[in-house]
């Protein structure tokens, strides 16, 4: 899904409100060369954590001491003070004990590459992946596309699914009229999906390869494109960067900070690849979380990518291939099979079954 390295400093054009300047990142490579959740609740007796200090308000009844002591009447009354304190500590001490773990959220984990892997690996895929990547156009850096004609295929072999649309780059909109394009991949997008047999309501990933607060070109075409879809029987996304870069003045910012301040009607698809947040080429457990993507709006978080980008991933090089990429496990290694890893709430992330 990426398409080479790119750090081009560009001039100010418009970026979002607060900041003066921006710079245009390419932050991936090309990557098509190829759990349960825990929670703890915590029952508590209104805010009171401990004895020390603590005093009876009017009306504050703990564990029904009150009606104890009007039942209990002569005998009370003879319990010495330090009995009750205990008692009382007892008590308030049993309301600060973990309560008993919430319902498990389950995590669903994903993957997505420019290539289609095939029809016979898409059993033994499944074993290890819930949903997958779906491109609606040719991907990045490719002049057909594999995928066209697969959803059934696909589905049949039990997947959910991530679909995709590419976007333009940033050279493809200067000094013309962005919007318009926008509006005409939109309606690319929408023509796409429904030849598929996607459902109304589906979402619609855009993706926007290039990282860092968005250019005006840039905000006019996603604008423009995200208007488009969301008019339709289809819903509207977008696939960015969650990863921040310099935007001047020494403020930082990630395409999809920009993105979800500018178009908070669009879904969110992050991709930070960096350890941490990401464990690495790893399966998904219980210790990831969606949450560890830093967007508490995003509905997926790619972790990881093939290939690594190594000057983010020294941490966790040893989770990839020798050669770089992310493979699937327990899959021969071969361009079929390398890969990049998602997580999702829902094992059909764009609702496209």
């Amino acid at each position: 899904m990426t398409r080479g390295i790119l750090a081009a400093t560009l001039p100010a054009r418009g970026p979002a409100p607060g900041l003066e300047g921006t710079r245009l990142h390419r932050l991936r490579k090309n990557s098509d060369r190829g759990e349960v959740l825990k929670g703890h609740g915590f029952a508590t007796c209104g805010k009171t954590r401990s004895l020390e200090g603590a005093r009876l308000q009017p009306g504050h009844n703990p564990l029904g001491i009150k009606s104890a002591l009007a039942a209990g009447g002569r005998f009370f009354r003879k319990i010495r003070f330090h009995h009750l304190c205990a008692t009382l500590a007892a008590a308030l001490a049993l309301c600060a004990l973990p309560a008993a773990a919430a319902t498990p959220a389950h995590t669903y984990s994903g993957f997505d590459k420019d290539g289609y892997p095939g029809d016979v690996l898409l059993p033994a895929l499944h074993r290890t992946f819930a949903f997958t990547g779906f491109w609606l156009n040719d991907p990045p850096g490719m002049t057909t596309n594999p995928w066209a004609g697969k959803r059934a295929v696909v589905r049949a072999a039990g997947f959910g699914f991530l679909i995709l649309f590419n976007g333009r780059l940033d050279r493809e909109l200067k000094h013309r009229d962005a919007a318009e394009i926008g509006r005409e991949d939109g309606a690319a997008a929408i023509a796409a999906a429904g030849r598929e047999g996607f459902p109304a309501g589906a979402i619609i990933f855009l993706d926007q390869e290039e990282g860092g607060a968005l250019l005006d070109e840039q905000a006019a075409y996603l604008g423009a494109w995200i208007a488009a879809v969301n008019a339709s029987a289809w819903r509207a996304g977008v696939y960015a960067s969650g990863i921040p870069v310099p935007a001047g003045r020494g403020v930082r910012i990630s395409t999809a900070q920009d993105i979800e301040s500018r178009f908070p009607a669009a879904q969110l698809w992050v991709w930070d690849d960096r350890c941490p947040p990401s464990p690495g080429c790893i399966a998904p457990d219980a210790s990831l979380s969606l949450a560890d993507s830093g967007f508490s709006r995003a509905i997926v978080w790619q972790y990881a990518q093939s290939p690594r980008r190594r000057a983010d991933t020294a941490v966790c090089r040893r989770t990839y291939a020798a050669d770089g990429m992310c493979y699937a496990p327990g899959l021969p290694h071969s361009d079929a099979t390398y890969i990049d890893l998602d997580i999702s709430a829902s094992p059909d992330p764009s609702h496209g079954r």
